[in-house]
């Protein structure tokens, strides 16, 4: 069927629209761990723009969810630097280029226009239009790792919680949080100020944690701001319309308690997700790149960077993420700018630029002669 003039006119005017409604970009980065966001800076270098989708509700990745306290060792020119602190610093070093962030939201589905960009849609439904598209997800989305309890997915968003998203969900609530990690051992220190009552449970009396923060919840304990039961397991729910109590097993003792939220912190769990639907070719859970020259996948555009992809000698390190992020932004600025030659110049040069019209740059020589 041929569509008349004024019907095509029609349709170009209602992608247009479209467009219009989306978020635009040069560059979309999927995944705000490390390599996504030190991407941001290279790509800032470049004059290039860039937006990050993470199913995270905040940026990071692994860094920030599993072991933000964790010390980091091979970062180079940091002797050691917790992975935290890690975050914050990347954070300060793209803030100039004012990245867009759509947290919280996973990348669901792409479409390739026929200029060679692309639309990639979330989860929730957030359109993003983008010249090219760098896939840092690291080892994948991540979903949490849900306990082995009866009827659990009935009482999501009803008073079972996987994430803290907003601490005030739980003030003056009654919570319980399940975990021997850093997330569980941290989320109940910081809650301890805002709910009523933080209930810590743990299938064992040891914790994997940074030694202060065990330090802070047995100090919180004594102090009577944190109930802490161990060795002890969740079995059992209760509550009709929302969650009210649950059931924990203690040496095959069952007790029931009052509660307002069960927030069980077992870690996340990495997939590719809807990823792995794209026609990218993937090989082990990881997406084929091109190491010999940019890192690009078999989708012309579309690039992959960090423990998300593989190639012949690859290693997952951050510092090769970086490495990787930092060719791959080379190739998009030709990709936007065919034929355009690019003179790299160091930034003790050169200086850098922000979007916010900010400006960093080393001091001038100063010519002076000395008596």
């Amino acid at each position: 069927m041929r569509l008349s003039n004024s019907a095509t006119q029609q349709l170009s005017n209602s992608v247009t629209q479209q467009l219009k409604k989306m978020i635009e970009t040069d560059i979309l980065i999927i995944g705000a761990g490390p390599t996504g966001l030190f991407a941001v800076f290279e790509a800032g270098l470049l004059k290039l723009k860039c937006h990050i989708i993470d199913a995270l509700p905040q940026p990071g990745g692994q860094l920030s969810e599993l072991y933000p306290k964790k010390p980091i060792f091979d970062i180079p020119g940091y002797p050691e630097v917790l992975a935290g602190d890690l975050v914050t610093n990347l954070m300060e070093q793209i803030k100039q280029f004012q990245p867009g962030f759509t947290l919280n939201e996973k990348a669901e589905t792409i479409d390739k226009l026929d200029d060679g960009t692309f639309i990639v849609t979330t989860n929730k439904g957030t359109k993003h239009h983008a010249n090219s598209i760098a896939i840092a997800g690291g080892l994948g989305s991540f979903d949490p790792r849900k306990p082995l309890i009866n009827n659990i997915e009935y009482y999501e968003e009803k008073g079972v919680e996987y994430f803290v998203k907003d601490p005030e969900l739980f003030r003056d609530k009654n919570i319980v949080i399940a975990g021997g990690g850093d997330s569980a051992l941290d989320w109940s220190i910081f809650l301890a100020d805002v709910a009523a009552k933080v209930t810590l449970i743990h299938r064992r009396n040891e914790f994997r944690g940074a030694l202060d923060s065990v330090e802070k919840v047995q100090e919180f304990k004594k102090l009577g701001l944190i109930n802490l039961i161990t060795p002890a397991e969740v079995v059992q729910l209760h509550g009709d319309d929302h969650l009210n109590a649950i059931t924990i097993d203690i040496d095959g003792n069952q007790q029931k308690i009052e509660t307002d939220y069960f927030i069980p912190l077992f870690g996340l769990s990495p997939k590719l997700g809807a990823i792995a639907d794209w026609g990218l070719e993937i090989e082990k859970n990881a997406i084929v790149v091109n190491n010999a020259l940019d890192y690009q996948t078999n989708i012309p555009g579309i690039y992959a960077i960090g423990d998300v992809n593989t190639y012949p000698g690859k290693l997952k390190l951050i510092l090769c993420g970086f490495h990787e992020a930092t060719l791959m932004c080379q190739s998009i600025y030709q990709r936007m700018n065919p034929g355009k030659k690019y003179v790299l110049k160091y930034t003790t040069v050169s200086g850098v630029d922000g979007f916010d019209g900010t400006r960093k740059e080393a001091e001038k020589a100063v010519v002076k002669s000395i008596d």
